[in-house]
């Protein structure tokens, strides 16, 4: 129903992104898109580029006069640093000035060579390098403005940086993203987030780097997204798949996830109860979010809590891991990209960005509509029935 291809490389002229499948008469704004484009750009332990870079948008199609077609929407983010590498990453024929032979451990330099018969890895690392999610960022973007529609707020918050972690449990609620946003690592906790800066400032010493994770909190769905009857169709298995396509996302974990495998069952699920101001949840309310807004594949109407697990960046501001020069064949370091410290508070924005355009494409799925009033007139039916349920409360 809804879907996107981003094509582009890191220091190419621009990334772009084609989204299709959004229906028509969705407010469409550049400056919304890069207002979402700059918070992929905060975080304490970013490194310059973030600092001087900024993300410049056009709309190449699919919108007129601020508003979607029903046609595909295309999006442009220009590289504001493409005067410096278009020699090196010109599209036409010719040499590059060095080639980058020994690849980085933990990045996708070595398989990617191997797999495609480069000699120089930044045939490899330009794609798959970080930047191209800045074109998922401006496609989640849109994701998020068709959700509002039905009332659906997708917000993220750092819980870990290296080896500081917020006090387990602790959620923000759906207002609370602006002041997550001022925190300098995008913590809920300041406290804590001080103690984040205070690790990243440490690695930073050393010329290290770290990982760590991010929770995505979803507020306003309704119950019914996704299905039980394929194993495709599953959403925990759409979005941790989706989750896991970020860079160095290394494991996901829907609400309590790996906690449950040490409880008794007494103590791993949600009791049920009637609630018949639940509408979006058809008159029921659950006593603890233990599995996190999913049963069965299938969203319950409780929030759904997912956690992407991030491992340190590959590339080191002080190189010390060993591989090979594949030039020569001897030991040596790996190259040095500009880096960041920790990339994790964006890393934020990022799976939101995911999470959305997942959740948008289940929300079409199921309630179908050419134009956003459709859309829109068909979630509020389904909602409807829900309260005439003969098994619904009210």
């Amino acid at each position: 129903m809804l879907r996107f291809l981003t094509a582009g490389e890191s220091h190419g002229p621009a990334l772009s992104v084609i989204v299709e499948g959004l229906p028509a008469g969705l407010a469409v704004s550049a400056d919304e898109i890069i207002d979402e484009l700059a918070r992929r750009r905060l975080g304490y332990g970013r490194g310059p580029r973030m600092r001087f870079e900024r993300d410049e948008l056009r709309i190449v199609g699919g919108v007129r006069h601020g508003r979607t077609l029903g046609s595909p929407v295309a999006l442009e983010i220009a590289n504001t640093e493409w005067p410096k590498w278009e020699q090196e990453m010109s599209a036409a024929p010719g040499q590059p000035t060095r080639r980058l032979t020994a690849p980085r451990p933990g990045h996708a330099d070595l398989a990617g060579m191997q797999k495609y018969g480069f000699d120089d890895a930044r045939d490899v690392l330009e794609r798959s390098s970080a930047r191209e999610t800045a074109a998922r960022v401006a496609a989640g973007a849109l994701a998020k403005a068709l959700l509002a529609h039905i009332g659906v707020r997708v917000i993220s918050h750092v819980v870990r940086i290296g080896s500081v972690a917020l006090e387990s449990g602790y959620r923000p609620g759906p207002d609370d993203l602006d002041a997550i946003d001022a925190d300098e690592v995008r913590c809920a906790d300041a406290t804590v987030g001080a103690q984040m800066v205070a690790e990243i400032r440490a690695a930073a010493k050393e010329g290290d780097s770290l990982g760590g994770i991010v929770e995505v909190v979803v507020f306003g769905v309704p119950v019914g997204l996704g299905s039980y009857v394929q194993w495709d169709r599953k959403l925990d298995g759409r979005l941790a798949g989706a989750l896991m396509s970020i860079p160095a996302v290394k494991g996901i974990e829907f609400g309590d996830g790996w906690a449950q495998a040490t409880q008794r069952g007494s103590q791993a699920h949600d009791a049920i109860f009637a609630d018949p101001t639940q509408l979006a949840a058809g008159g029921f309310g659950r006593r603890s979010d233990h599995a996190g807004g999913l049963e069965g594949g299938v969203t319950s109407g409780a929030p759904l809590v997912i956690r992407a697990a991030m491992k340190p960046l590959a590339t080191l501001n002080r190189p010390v891991l060993e591989t090979v020069d594949l030039s020569t064949g001897e030991s040596t370091v790996s190259f040095k990209e500009r880096t960041d410290v920790t990339a994790v508070p964006a890393l934020g924005v990022v799976a939101e960005a995911m999470t959305a355009l997942i959740l948008a494409d289940e929300a079409l799925r199921k309630f179908g509509g050419d134009s956003v009033a459709e859309f829109v007139r068909n979630r509020d039916a389904f909602v409807d029935q829900l309260g005439t349920a003969p098994s619904a409360v009210g």
